[in-house]
């Protein structure tokens, strides 16, 4: 079998690895200033190189030329904003797999909510940010603050939270041309919980409920620190967690693969659907997830796709213990966390500029308790901020 694999952004190591030691011939698509980047080059069999700004068409043809050789049975998207050019060139290739309008549920935050709201999944009050009669009937009916969000990036990157409706205006005019880029949301306070999970055959065969410390946005747009902890399996929301992630997957029509999904817990108890993505969230959620479980969810999701549509798949076995992560920038290009010395620490994040510790326990409550303990001393040795992201970066 042989696998082309898009990754315009450095990640996905162990899925390369693992399509290689199946007997994968793997192809690597990424962009030309990640050419020298330390990849697991005894993993790839070949490297293409592409700029970020290549017009669709070059990117149709240069596929189409590598196809000329190469009997290319499935094209896998690595990160977030490769999902809808791997989409697209599965249709134009007649590759198995995820198609446009599937894939643009799992990118567009318009089509999501429009999707899930189809499905009857509970989820915030929106609004396209085109036209100005629906806006203003939006406004009139759903009382602010508000969330002014790209449909199609990632993360926290580009959202606004909008305190009036002068503030909105002003933003809408500010965007203008690109205002249908938008959609305008409903800020709920609350909770924030994600659900990492595997699918094969259109059923959900792994999925992990976490919590996060802070919500995502508040950490990006405030300079926080990221945390999130495991649930266990008698925590009071995994039930509902995973009963909800599994409605969203399939009415998105995921049929196999690695999905994020993020959800929020109002002040009435209620769940709401955020977002999902078909790929595995970032963050060193991926270790998170294998220190609690030893489910990795990159080698298993390369295992579900050799598998594919004719082949089976098992699960290997799953031990359950609870764990959770601390990261934050770091003022340091390499910080020391030698000082950070307790048994439960099961990883150190290596990145420059970045400081960030895993914990695995037995008890969830002495995670909570480690990563709470963490905070302050990870605000006074290492803490930094940067400004929100506008946009994706490197």
């Amino acid at each position: 079998m042989t696998i082309l694999c898009i990754a315009t952004y450095r990640k996905g190591d162990e899925f390369l690895i693992a399509a290689h030691e199946q007997g994968c011939r793997v192809l690597l698509v990424t962009d030309e200033k990640l050419k020298d980047s330390d990849w697991p080059r005894g993993a790839i069999d070949e490297s293409f190189y592409v700029r970020r700004d290549m017009p669709e068409e070059d990117v149709r043809k240069g596929a189409a030329f590598v196809a000329r050789r190469e009997r290319i049975d499935r094209i896998v998207a690595l990160d977030d904003f490769d999902v809808e050019t791997a989409a697209m060139l599965r249709e134009y290739l007649h590759v198995p797999g995820m198609g446009e309008t599937t894939a643009r549920a799992f990118r567009d935050k318009l089509a999501m909510r429009s999707r899930a709201r189809a499905a009857g999944i509970r989820c915030p009050e929106f609004v396209h940010v085109l036209n100005d009669d629906a806006i203003n009937e939006w406004t009139a009916r759903v009382d602010p603050p508000w969330v002014m969000k790209p449909r199609s990036q990632a993360a926290a990157i580009g959202i606004r939270k909008i305190a009036s409706n002068d503030e909105l205006w002003d933003a809408i005019h500010a965007a203008a041309d690109a205002r249908s880029d938008y959609v305008l949301e409903q800020f709920i306070p609350g909770d924030v919980f994600h659900v990492d999970s595997l699918t094969f055959d259109g059923r959900v065969v792994f999925s992990l409920p976490s919590r996060y410390g802070s919500p995502p946005m508040s950490v990006a747009h405030e300079g926080g620190i990221f945390i999130t902890r495991t649930l266990s399996d008698t925590d009071r929301e995994t039930a509902a967690l995973n009963e909800m992630n599994a409605a969203v997957l399939k009415a998105f029509g995921l049929r196999r693969g690695a999905s994020h999904t993020e959800f929020i817990r109002a002040g009435n108890g209620a769940f709401y659907f955020l977002e999902t993505s078909a790929r595995v969230g970032g963050a060193f959620i991926v270790d998170v997830v294998e220190a609690a479980t030893s489910v990795n969810l990159w080698r298993e999701w390369a295992r579900i796709e050799v598998a594919g549509e004719q082949g089976g798949y098992v699960l290997p076995p799953i031990r359950r213990v609870s764990a959770g992560i601390i990261l934050s920038l770091a003022r340091q290009e390499h910080p020391d966390t030698a000082a950070y010395a307790d048994q439960e620490i099961v990883k150190r994040i290596r990145k420059p500029h970045h400081a960030g510790l895993i914990v695995s326990s037995q008890d969830p409550g002495r995670v909570r308790q480690l990563l709470d303990a963490y905070v302050p001393r990870f605000y006074q040795d290492f803490h930094a901020s940067a400004p929100p992201p506008e946009r994706a970066t490197d």
